[in-house]
């Protein structure tokens, strides 16, 4: 009997979208500026065109977790997903040897929070039995491997699981909900902008600790893939979908308060424009397709045994069209 995963292989090597078609996902978050940019100032298809793609059509599709991102991208559904890096690595590690998932593209380096309203919870040792952390995917997603990285470093060497049965699975806009109302049993949330911000608003609600603390500064939050198969029957596409987030990062860095207006719109955020222009201006959120630190997520998941083999320089989990840049 086959396996999930040798079905969907053999489903995404039997298909592929044509050169003038493109589908590809995006999930919640402010993360995900550069790709709300591209889309509404159809980015992708003015590049595609000075490529000699005329033409191009594009399927945006949001879905949430990075579990569900790989399961897209493996039926063949969608051509390019954007997920976390742990989630990424998991599939590259996974098909290095066959279909070959690589990352296109970088989102930005971004901090993710912990936030809580239990009063009696300023560590991760003060969590107890009767809390629930929300988080998008537990035990694969990104906010997951990171709340495995931290409660290591809080209660040694080989505890990274030690947190995993608090953890409950919604989607970022969910959670808020949840942990302003109080429902669910929610007491903690480890998200990402703006939703950090907007819970930290409410009085009950404080942060417990950030992903830069956890690795030690600045790291790549989410990232764009797809399977090598994909690449290179579509290698104009590729070109325009890295130009084309270039250029809605320098947009987002020249003109701010206009990619506020533009994420708001989109995402239908109740936040006032100052807000998401304060955020977007926020010095520690740093929007680049170049990678940062992404070698330290693999080593985790590689030394905890949730890949078999970590790569040995960051050009090993990307396409050849960021090589020239400054990663690590």
């Amino acid at each position: 009997m086959k396996t999930i995963f040798a079905i969907a292989l053999s489903l995404v090597l039997a298909v592929s979208a044509s050169a003038t078609e493109l589908r590809i996902s995006q999930q919640f978050g402010l993360s995900y500026l550069p790709m709300i940019v591209a889309k509404e100032q159809k980015l992708i298809e003015r590049f595609a065109t000075e490529n000699g793609v005329k033409d191009l059509k594009i399927e945006w599709r949001v879905v949430s977790g990075g579990s569900f991102t790989n399961e897209a991208l493996l039926s063949g559904t969608i051509d390019l997903v954007s997920a976390g890096v742990p989630p990424f690595i998991t599939i590259w590690a996974k098909t290095r040897n066959s279909i070959d998932v690589r990352a296109l593209a970088a989102l930005g380096s971004v901090p993710n929070e912990l936030n809580t309203n239990n009063p009696n919870v300023r560590t991760l040792k003060d969590f107890s039995d009767k809390d629930r952390i929300a988080l998008p995917a537990p035990k694969v997603g990104f906010q997951a491997i990171v709340l495995q990285m931290a409660a290591e470093q809080a209660f040694g060497p080989g505890q990274f699981a030690k947190l995993d049965t608090l953890t409950v699975g919604l989607t970022h806009p969910d959670a808020t909900a949840a942990l302003l109302s109080g429902g669910a049993g929610v007491s903690a949330h480890f998200t990402s902008p703006p939703f950090q911000s907007l819970q930290q608003k409410d009085p009950r609600v404080h942060r417990v600790l950030s992903s830069y603390d956890v690795l030690g500064g600045p790291h790549t939050f989410n990232v764009l893939y797809g399977t090598k198969k994909w690449h290179d029957a579509n290698p104009q596409v590729a070109r325009a979908v890295v130009q084309a987030l270039d250029e809605a990062n320098r947009f987002i860095q020249s003109q701010p308060r206009q990619a506020a207006a533009l994420y708001i719109a989109a995402e239908k955020s109740p936040q006032s424009i100052d807000e998401v222009e304060a955020l977007i201006r926020d010095p520690r959120i740093h929007y680049t397709t170049a990678p940062e630190n992404v070698l330290k997520f693999a080593a985790f998941q590689a030394r905890t045994g949730q890949i078999p083999v970590a790569p040995s320089q960051w050009e090993e989990l990307f396409f050849p069209e960021l090589h020239e840049k400054a990663g690590s």
